[in-house]
């Protein structure tokens, strides 16, 4: 990457590395020294189940950032219930807080018993009967996770929700792209298009239902929305010239885009129902990457306003237009967290392309990740994990980061590049 030049965005159109596996693996690059210790002992009764229920419970915790699990080596008692929990011999192993459970087949389906107890507090926090079909076992486990993280942490817990990513295989010619959509810890992928021309720049609509990206299928850049169940699809935009970066409104109404239909690349916003386009920003600069503040107001967007990329902000219904980032000389591609009080972003710094945070009231800086060529954040709807694309090993790969930037996880798919990431809402 270079100092954006009258070329940038172009370039950033054209900056394709993709995944073409279904499945991305988790691996756990970096935990966190203030991690709270938990046991999840295995379900009595999950022997022969397609999934090992309590194993996804733990991993999903440990990958928040927010709890150490102890081994399961480790346990010499696996209690299946709060009653038969006893609470020294958890206490000398250092465990804080304990999953226990069971699972028994009912039908087509399975039934999963979990509690969760408070081992310092000597106290069941949770107890609670899941029902689970067939196929969705691990549907059934991630929500499990999310109600102990939300007990307790008192923030809601995002495992049941989904990510998008783009993948892309082959060299030259013959180089395929793919659209997917997976559980947030990558399993479960589906193809939700292929493509032999490039694919980028997933968004989800509010609602989770829909997804609109850019497709380069007709020989240039269109957006198109796309509902991710049915397939069913439309062509949003196709103006000559740049179409791009799209992202939905709070309230799914609208997108915000980037289009060079009139010149320089500005920010616009399309009305979803009807089609009509209003232009937000005017000037003699690249604008491009927008995205919306939680209360859907105001717009940020990265420029060259200034001579290098930064971020701006622009107000809805004053059109009054401010720099919010001024560390550095390349900060791009910012997102909000869900609260509306810091936005994460790519900055450059003295080692390379890092997912930084930077407090909106205070204005300061912080670098979370300690890869260099990173690209395309996205926040989890819970505001604790930002998931990014970025170089391993010659390859694309995703990686997120929580918010502290005191754990990381790597998503590396089992062959070709992946990029593009994007994180869902919360799905109900």
């Amino acid at each position: 990457m270079q100092t954006l030049s009258k070329m940038w965005i172009f370039c950033v159109l054209l900056l394709i590395s993709s995944v073409a596996s279904a499945n991305l693996t988790i691996e756990i690059t970096r935990g966190s020294d203030q991690a709270l210790p938990i046991g999840v002992v295995p379900f009595a009764g999950s022997e022969g189940l397609p999934e090992d229920v309590a194993q996804i419970v733990q991993d999903d915790l440990e990958r928040s950032g927010f709890f150490a699990p102890l081994e399961r080596s480790a346990m010499f008692d696996r209690p299946s219930q709060a009653s038969d929990v006893e609470f020294g011999t958890w206490r000398s192993l250092d465990v804080r807080y304990l999953v226990v459970g069971r699972a028994q087949q009912t039908g087509n389906g399975y039934e999963l018993q979990f509690d969760l107890v408070d081992i310092s507090g000597q106290r069941p926090m949770i107890s609670e009967t899941v029902t689970a079909s067939g196929n969705d076992l691990r549907g059934a486990a991630h929500y499990i996770s999310d109600q102990i993280f939300e007990a307790i942490t008192d923030i809601r817990g995002a495992f049941s929700t989904r990510i998008a990513y783009v993948t892309a295989q082959g060299l030259g010619d013959n180089m395929q792209f793919g659209l997917y959509v997976a559980d947030a810890d990558g399993r479960r992928s589906q193809q939700v298009l292929t493509s032999d021309q490039p694919i980028m720049s997933p968004a989800w609509s509010p609602d989770g239902r829909k997804l609109a990206y850019v497709s380069f299928e007709t020989g240039k850049a269109s957006i198109y929305i796309q509902d991710v169940n049915t397939g069913q699809r439309v062509q949003a935009t196709s103006f000559g010239g740049i179409n791009g970066a799209p992202t939905w409104s709070p309230d799914g109404r609208r997108i915000a885009m980037s289009l060079s239909k009139d010149g320089q690349p500005e920010i616009y916003v399309l009305d979803v129902a009807n089609r009509s386009l209003d232009r937000i920003t005017n000037s003699n600069s690249i604008d491009t990457e927008p995205a919306w503040s939680p209360d859907g107001r105001s717009l940020i967007f990265t420029s060259d306003r200034s001579g290098g990329p930064q971020i701006y902000q622009t107000s809805l219904g004053s059109g009054e237009t401010n720099r919010l980032t001024f560390t550095g000389n390349y900060n791009a591609r910012a997102r909000f967290s869900p609260d509306g009080e810091e936005i994460f972003l790519i900055h450059r710094s003295s080692r390379g392309f890092q997912v930084a945070k930077q407090n909106l009231e205070s204005g300061r800086l912080v670098v979370l990740s300690e890869s260099t060529r990173d690209e395309s954040p996205s926040v989890a709807p819970n505001g604790t994990m930002v998931i990014f694309a970025t170089q391993q090993g010659g390859s694309g790969v995703l990686s997120a980061v929580s918010a502290d930037g005191r754990s990381s996880f790597r998503l590396p798919a089992a062959q070709g590049d992946v990029r593009d990431p994007a994180w869902s809402p919360f799905l109900n």
